[in-house]
């Protein structure tokens, strides 16, 4: 069972102390910092996160009951709320006093529900009758009203990631007002309403921030409803239901998402995953937006996976009660004390604990058999690489190696993920080659992300091992070998030298010299130097591999030099010779590497012939035909003296 958990809590969680009569905990999911308030900070404040390393302890004074508290970003200004009218500021800056100053809402009799640094130093008060947009001047202790809204509001809720706040607005409290932020401006993004499963008579606030869950997925802005189960309708079970709140734009209801049961939900987005944790049944189920149901018109998603436990998880004993006989305890998953923050973060205050939810890929290779789904669904996860390649390997193995269709799916997918990388990169090349210096702006280099399995992967991970295997069919292996040329044929995508040799030695290895010829014959082996090279090596066991090497380098034109190499390898001088005649090389060839390739046949005629070619050369080109000493041939022009006499030698021709 343990292979199924798809969902983990992070093996090291920031630790901090828990909740009682006297430490009150705070949580701040712009900066993921947890805050420990001791006696309203007279005995204390401790802040703990994003990771355990990083802890700020201070204390202040206690001026009544800490309603929220968090730091500006990087931790140089404290704000504290603590009545309903105003919030305090204290400095963390060097070279400042440490000195309270506070600053109340503008709009009378309203109420602050709260407040989000959207900057280092601007912060948004929201109230019950509107949001109010202030700069902080640490220096002067001051805040200045930059800019305010007014809108009656339910509660709010804040993304940090985008710098939007939420407004809850109505009576009922389904119509919902974005507001973005950026560097000083707020801006009204367009309204939208939530539908409701049942409108109440007479009306009365419907809509719960418990209910909503606002979160980046894909890149994109998604503001999640958990419509619960109406119980007149009849509805088979709660659902969740995805409206995309663009910058600029209406928003839309998007995506419904089943959860086919009812009772206790909370939402997290981790890996671009909506998770889903029941209470009731202590299990939670994962959604992909990205997958979609062929048969459904509109875009309605049943989980990928069925509903699993999170992996039970031990808290570690440590400090001086820790005895090393003592076994860690086991962790309460889905108690009722835990918070869920977006995107990935689950809080236990009671134990005093803070961990990210992680999903786990390889129990969804357990769980997903559809070979097709499985890909598409790790294709969108980050570190999916080394689960992909050991998926390929053993849809290659056991019983399944006879789904040759299965197969091609598979790397069709794969290749389809690869092209797009390349068309990405080679756009960015052009634009930067085209104009560098506007381009940086404009064109971002593509990210390589796990999910590009390249040749060199498949090659090294799975189809070198694959070809090694002794249980498997040879004619299956080449199958499976010229599946993935043709996919990147397919996909317009140039295919390695090293994939041809590997089908090449796997055909000479189980003798299939018939098929080799075929596939050389009919260009399913694209040509290329490095082939030819392997061809060649091949004449010993293959001798018409001899003649199939040449006829490559020949059609690849820009092989003269390889020909010429491998013809006197063979000591096929003449023939060497007539070949670079052929293709009008021959004023240009080096003398000195015909003639020793001729001394080496020890065929004296052969070398008279060759040593006479080249006198007529030099007797053409420069009007004599004597070797100059920079093509080092007087050692062969004293052998020819030798062995044909001094009057053998070509005289000049005098005009």
């Amino acid at each position: 069972m343990s292979e199924e958990h798809y969902l983990e809590l992070c093996e090291n969680p920031v630790q901090f102390e828990n909740a009682s009569n006297v430490n009150n905990v705070f949580f701040d999911e712009a900066n993921k910092q947890v805050f420990a308030v001791r006696s309203g900070g007279a005995t204390g404040v401790v802040v703990k996160g994003p990771d355990d390393k990083n802890s700020i302890a201070f204390r202040m004074d206690d001026k009544g009951e800490v309603k929220c508290i968090k730091f500006s970003f990087g931790s140089k200004i404290l704000a504290v709320q603590r009545t309903p009218k105003s919030v305090d500021f204290i400095n963390f800056l060097p070279d400042l006093p440490h000195l309270e100053y506070s600053q109340e809402c503008k709009t009378k009799n309203a109420c602050v529900l709260g407040f989000c640094w959207t900057s280092g130093n601007e912060i948004v008060f929201i109230t019950d009758q509107g949001i109010e947009l202030y700069q902080v001047q640490p220096d002067k202790r001051s805040l200045k009203l930059l800019k305010s809204q007014s809108i009656n509001v339910n509660w709010y809720m804040y993304c940090s990631e985008t710098s939007v706040i939420l407004l809850s607005t109505t009576v009922q409290g389904n119509v919902l007002q974005p507001f973005s932020f950026k560097s000083g401006t707020m801006s009204k993004m367009s309204k939208f309403e939530i539908e409701l499963p049942v409108v109440p008579k007479p009306a009365k606030l419907s809509l719960s921030e418990r209910d909503i869950a606002v979160a980046t997925i894909y890149g994109q802005l998604y503001v999640m409803y958990l419509k619960h189960h109406s119980r007149t309708a009849n509805s088979p079970g709660a659902e969740v239901v995805l409206y995309h709140l663009p910058r600029e734009g209406p928003c839309k209801k998007t995506h419904v998402l089943k959860l086919n049961t009812t009772g206790k939900f909370a939402l997290n987005v981790v890996d671009n995953l909506v998770a889903v944790h029941h209470q009731s049944s202590q299990t939670s189920i994962i959604f992909d937006i990205k997958l979609k149901d062929p048969d459904s018109i509109l875009n309605i998603h049943q989980p990928v996976l069925p509903a699993r436990s999170i992996h039970p998880y031990k808290i570690p004993l440590s400090g001086p009660v820790a005895v090393a006989t003592q076994a860690p305890v086991r962790c309460e998953l889905y108690s009722s004390t835990w918070s869920v923050f977006q995107p990935d973060i689950i809080i236990s205050a009671s134990e005093g604990y803070l961990w990210y939810l992680q999903v786990k890929l390889q129990p969804a290779v357990n769980l997903l058999h559809d070979k097709g789904k499985l890909m598409d669904f790790l294709l969108h996860r980050r570190d999916c690489k080394m689960v992909i390649l050991s998926v390929c390997s053993q849809m290659l193995s056991g019983g399944e190696k006879g789904n040759l269709p299965v197969v091609a799916t598979v790397f069709d997918k794969l290749n389809q993920v690869y092209k797009e990388y390349l068309e990405a990169e080679q756009s960015y090349t052009m634009a930067m080659e085209s104009a560098p210096s506007r381009g940086s702006a404009a064109h971002r280099r593509p990210v390589r992300t796990q999910a590009v399995i390249d040749q060199s992967d498949m090659y090294t991970h799975v189809l070198s091992v694959f070809t090694e295997r002794k249980d498997v069919s040879h004619r299956f292996i080449i199958a499976v070998l010229m599946e993935y040329i043709r996919s990147l044929n397919q996909f317009q995508i140039t295919v390695q030298h090293y994939l041809y040799e590997l089908v090449i030695k796997t055909l000479v290895h189980h003798n299939l010299f018939y098929m080799l010829h075929q596939f050389l014959q009919y260009h399913v082996l694209s040509d290329s130097k490095p082939l030819a090279c392997l061809l060649l090596s091949l004449e010993s066991t293959y001798p018409p591999a001899h003649q199939l090497s040449l006829d490559m380098l020949k059609r690849l034109s820009t092989a003269n030099d390889e020909i010429v190499e491998v013809l006197l390898s063979k000591q096929q001088v003449l023939g060497a010779l007539r070949f670079i005649r052929s293709v009008g090389g021959h004023d240009n060839i080096s003398a000195r590497k015909f003639l020793d390739a001729a001394r080496q046949t020890k065929d004296q005629m052969l070398f008279y012939t060759i040593f006479r070619f080249f006198e007529q050369r030099n007797q053409r080109l420069r009007g004599s035909p004597i070797f100059t000493p920079g093509e080092h041939c007087e050692e062969h022009t004293a052998f020819f003296k030798q062995v044909f006499g001094e009057q053998a030698l070509m005289k000049p021709l005098t005009v």
